[in-house]
C-alpha cells in the first residue's frame, strides 16, 4: 500500500471515529441542561458506541489476523502490552478524579471501585443508584473483548478449527438474539407497565456484554473476511460510493427501527441492524473509491485522535462548565453554553492526551522495542 493510500485509509477511519464521538457527545449532552434541538439531534447518538465497537472489532481483529497470516501466530504479551498502555493510564486518571473529587460527579453515586477496576461495571448497572461515570460500561465490554478475542483465536488454533473458526462469528451473532429474548422475557415482560421499566431496560438489555456483541462481531468478521478472502475484499471496496449509499439506507432503516428503543422489536433487532449498518459504513470508509476514504480533514483527524480522552472526560467537563457558568448568568439551556462546553471538552481532552496518554504510549514503545 502506498503512503498516500495508507494516509487515506487512516483518514477514512478517522472520519468514522470523529462521527462516533460526535454522536456520543450529543446523546450524553441531553442528560444536562441543553438547547431543545439537541433532543432530536442526539436521539440516535447512542449508536455512536456501536460504531466504536465496529471499529474496535475491525482494527483489533485485523491486527491479530495480519500477524497470524504473516507468522502463523501472534504474541499474547505484545498484544496486551499495547492494549494496556493505550487504554488503562487515561482510564485510571479519570477514575482517580471521580473517586477523589466528589464535586466532579455529574449524577448519582459511583459503582463500587472494584467493578471499575475489574471492568465488570456494565453488569447489574442501575442508573438510579450508580449513574455517575456510567458511560464506562462500553469500555468494560471492550476490555472483556480484548481478553476474549485472542483467547478464542488461540483455542481455535490449538484445536485446529481452521476455516471452520469463521463460523463462530455468525453463531455468536445469532446467540445475541437468544440472549436478548431471554433477558426480555425474564426481566422486562413482568414489569412492562411499571415506572421502573426504562431503568430496567438499560440494566438488562442495553448494558450486559452478552447482549451487545453484535457490533464487535461485525467488525471482527469484516477484518477476517478482508484478510483471508482478498478477492471478496476487492469486490466490495471497488464500489465504495455505492457501499456508502447502502450504508446510509441501512442507517436510515435502523433509525426508524429504533425510534422507540424500549420496544420489543428494537430491543431484539435494533442492535444487530445498527451493527450491520455501521459495518457497511466501515467498508465504505476503507474503500479507495469512496468519498469517506478520500476526504481528509485535520479537524476530523484531531477529533478522532482525542476521541478516547473526550469519551472519558466529557461528562465531568460539561457538569463543571454548566455549574460555573450558570452562576455567572449564562443560560444553561442555550447554544452559547453548548459551544463553551464543546471547547472545554476539547481542551480537557488535549490535557488528558498530552499529560497521560502520550507519555504512556512512549513508555509502551520503549518496552516493545526491547522485546
Amino acid at each position: 500500500m502506498s503512503a498516500q493510500n495508507h494516509q487515506n485509509k487512516l483518514a477514512g477511519l478517522d472520519n468514522l471515529r470523529a462521527l462516533a464521538i460526535t454522536l456520543v457527545f450529543l446523546f450524553h449532552y441531553r442528560i444536562f441542561n441543553h438547547p431543545a434541538w439537541i433532543d432530536d439531534a442526539g436521539s440516535f447518538g447512542w449508536t455512536g458506541v456501536d460504531l466504536f465497537f465496529v471499529l474496535s472489532g475491525y482494527l483489533i481483529g485485523g491486527q491479530l489476523f495480519q500477524k497470524i497470516a504473516a507468522t502463523g501466530g501472534f504474541s499474547f504479551k505484545e498484544f496486551f502490552l499495547k492494549r494496556f498502555f493505550r487504554i488503562i493510564p487515561a482510564y485510571l486518571a479519570v477514575l482517580i478524579i471521580y473517586f477523589t473529587l466528589p464535586f466532579t460527579h455529574e449524577r448519582e453515586a459511583l459503582s463500587p471501585l472494584w467493578k471499575f477496576l475489574t471492568f465488570t461495571q456494565n453488569f447489574g448497572l442501575d442508573l438510579r443508584y450508580h449513574g455517575c461515570f456510567s458511560h464506562a460500561w462500553s469500555l468494560c465490554i471492550e476490555e472483556q473483548f480484548y481478553l476474549a478475542l485472542p483467547l478464542t483465536i488461540i483455542l481455535c488454533m490449538v484445536v485446529k478449527l481452521g476455516k471452520y473458526a469463521f463460523y463462530l462469528l455468525p453463531l455468536l451473532f445469532l446467540a445475541g438474539f437468544a440472549c436478548r429474548i431471554i433477558s426480555w422475557q425474564w426481566h422486562l415482560d413482568p414489569i412492562l407497565n411499571e415506572d421502573s421499566f426504562g431503568i430496567s431496560w438499560y440494566k438488562y438489555i442495553y448494558y450486559p456484554t452478552y447482549n451487545r456483541l453484535d457490533a464487535l462481531l461485525i467488525g471482527v468478521g469484516i477484518a477476517a473476511l478482508f484478510q483471508f478472502k482478498p478477492a471478496i475484499k476487492h469486490r466490495f471496496t471497488a464500489h465504495g460510493n455505492i457501499i456508502l449509499l447502502i450504508a446510509v439506507a441501512a442507517l436510515t432503516a435502523a433509525y426508524f427501527l429504533c425510534f422507540e428503543p424500549f420496544s420489543f422489536t428494537a430491543s431484539i433487532f435494533g442492535f444487530p441492524v445498527v451493527a450491520i449498518a455501521y459495518g457497511i459504513l466501515l467498508i465504505a470508509a476503507v474503500s479507495p473509491s469512496s468519498i469517506i476514504y478520500k476526504y481528509s480533514s485535520r479537524v476530523l483527524s484531531a477529533i478522532a485522535t482525542l476521541s478516547y480522552s473526550i469519551y472519558l472526560s466529557h461528562k465531568i467537563v460539561i457538569h463543571l462548565t454548566q455549574g460555573e457558568l450558570s452562576a455567572l448568568g449564562i443560560d444553561a439551556d442555550g447554544n452559547l453554553m453548548f459551544m463553551i462546553c464543546i471547547i472545554n471538552c476539547l481542551l480537557a481532552a488535549l490535557l488528558l492526551r498530552y499529560a497521560v496518554e502520550k507519555p504512556f504510549l512512549l513508555i509502551r514503545d520503549k518496552i516493545l522495542r526491547k522485546q
